[in-house]
């Protein structure tokens, strides 16, 4: 049986899944990587050991599959991240996350001013906007901060650079050896004519804008494009059959486009993955620089898509379970150390499936507790990096089972948050959507955003690897095999939820209250943590 090698490069570490022709999922791993998260900003990762992270996964997945019958091979993962490459080929230095936020006042002397809007000077965004829609971020938090970090506060890592490459494009140089990027892979960096049809080319201006170094851009191919064959080498490495097409990468939201099956113009789908985001492909160019919203180079010249992003979705559950969960009603605790030390083994954590069945257990919104899930910042719709969760309204009522269940309806309620300023942006009603991602997964959280947003919610078959699915489905587009439609009619949709009228009352008026939060803390936000 022909299969395709889907790979997913997420902030936890790569996903791997060999994927038939047809969209059926055979066999899926994962393996984990670590991150530091600094106090002075810091994010970063090591690409090698991404790399032993991939073989191992890799391995595991050709267990199960013949190796003979790899068909072709896709990559989609984090994106606005910056993987420094030596002359040797190798990283020339840690991989600069889209958290990483050390750069900020280099960027705001780039874009910022006396008068700023969102950090923004409009005499020097307003070329940005004009031309892609969107411009460097304020906090630094991008490949335009991280490549001013390299040329200044880490010049000794920047002079050992040839290229500075995303981590989808970084994996596909690794099989293919081709250093390449595509309008999609770099849209974090703002540097392409982004309107509908443009060919696909860096804008000289706002590489000069940007301060950005043009011989350290890698090679710019269209979006859709097959970036190469699979090395010898890289083959042998990985296990795998040299020879096969590797498409080119693209990000995870544009790989959701496809794994949601919502390819239509203006069909939404809603990711509550690490992070999470409101995305649908549109026929224009648009920016709403006071919420973070506008649109990306598309997977095709046709459409663009809408980005946006919430900085802490699912992750706000992991957060919970592996730092605040401790062992007393049956659940055993503990953390996987991100973010802090003293955690206990993975495999003494609580499941997901045990935390949102004790969930289940609380009453809808939780007796008044509201959770604001701002662990990292916000992007979307308020770009404020000095937000910081909270639970408002505890009290002695307050129990285990409260907390877990405001966790997941204070991400529902951000993404509300989000949502009314999406539904103004595309200038209509979003009717339905549909939802994927690890997050997808629990009923119970699909049932809290219906009854929040007030929408029809889409669950699609196996949500957790529809990515995958996407990306692998994206790989015979890019071969000429499949149209976006084709590719989205083969993604099944498993259940949906409509909201409860009882909850949808209660959240109702949380997301009242919810709303006046941000106004109400960001001074104190700001005086902490500014």
């Amino acid at each position: 049986m022909s299969w395709i090698l889907a790979i997913d490069l997420g902030n936890g570490g790569p996903k791997v899944a060999a994927v038939d022709v047809d969209g059926q999922i055979l066999a899926t791993a994962f393996q984990p990587v670590s991150v530091y998260v600094g106090r002075d900003g810091t994010a970063t990762q090591d690409a090698i050991e991404w790399e032993a992270a991939l073989r191992s996964a890799i391995a595991r997945v050709t267990e199960d599959v013949s190796r003979e019958e790899l068909y072709a091979i896709g990559i989609t993962g984090q994106w606005a991240s910056t993987v420094p490459v030596g002359p040797d080929d190798a990283p020339a230095g840690p991989v600069m996350l889209w958290s990483d936020t050390r750069s900020r006042h280099n960027v705001r002397k780039l874009i910022g001013g006396p008068i700023s809007v969102g950090g923004y000077a409009p005499h020097k965004v307003l070329p940005w906007l004009r031309i892609t829609g969107g411009a460097p971020n304020p906090s630094g938090a991008d490949p335009t901060g991280h490549s001013l970090l390299l040329q200044n506060e880490l010049s000794d890592v920047g002079e050992r650079c040839r290229v500075l490459l995303e981590p989808v494009d970084y994996v596909a140089f690794l099989l293919t050896g081709r250093a390449a990027a595509t309008p999609a892979s770099m849209t974090a960096s703002w540097l392409t004519d982004n309107h509908i049809g443009s060919e696909p080319a860096y804008v000289d201006d706002l590489v000069r804008r940007s301060g950005r170094k043009r011989h350290l851009l890698p090679e710019l191919i269209p979006t859709g494009s097959i970036q190469g064959d699979l090395l010898p080498g890289p083959a042998e490495r990985l296990g795998l059959k040299a020879g096969v097409p590797v498409a080119c990468g693209i990000p995870d939201v544009h790989a959701a486009v496809i794994g949601s099956g919502a390819v239509n113009a203006y069909d939404t789908h809603l990711a509550v993955s690490t992070t999470a985001w409101l995305s649908a492909r549109v026929p224009f160019k648009r920016t709403d620089i006071l919420h973070s919203i506008a649109t990306l180079p598309g997977l095709d010249p046709a459409m663009n898509l809408v980005g946006n992003n919430i900085e802490t979705g699912g992750a706000a559950l992991s957060w919970l379970r592996e730092q605040i969960i401790a062992p007393s009603d049956g659940l055993l605790g503990g953390g996987s150390g991100i973010g802090a030390d003293g955690a206990a083994p993975i495999l003494e954590q609580p499941t997901y499936d045990a935390l949102t069945a004790l969930a289940a257990t609380a009453p809808a919104g939780c007796e008044g507790l509201i959770f604001t899930p701002w662990l990292a910042g916000e992007r979307s719709p308020i770009e404020d990096k000095n937000l910081r969760a909270a639970f408002v309204n505890m009290s002695f009522r307050t129990d285990r089972a409260m907390m877990v269940r405001a966790v997941m309806e204070g991400v529902a309620l951000n993404i509300g948050w989000l949502f009314a300023y999406y539904e103004k942006y595309l200038k209509r009603s979003v009717p339905s959507l549909r939802v994927l991602g690890g997050g997808a997964q629990s009923d119970l959280w699909c049932s809290i955003i219906a009854s929040t947003l007030d929408r029809r919610i889409e669950q699609v078959a196996d949500p957790l690897n529809a990515q995958l699915r996407g990306v692998a489905m994206w790989a015979l587009v890019c071969m000429g095999e499949l149209t976006l439609e084709q590719a989205a009619a083969r993604v099944p949709v498993a259940r949906t939820f409509d909201p409860v009228p009882g909850d949808r009352e209660v959240y109702q008026q949380h997301f009242i209250e919810y709303k006046k939060l941000y106004p109400a803390l960001k001074g104190f936000y700001r005086r902490m943590n500014g």
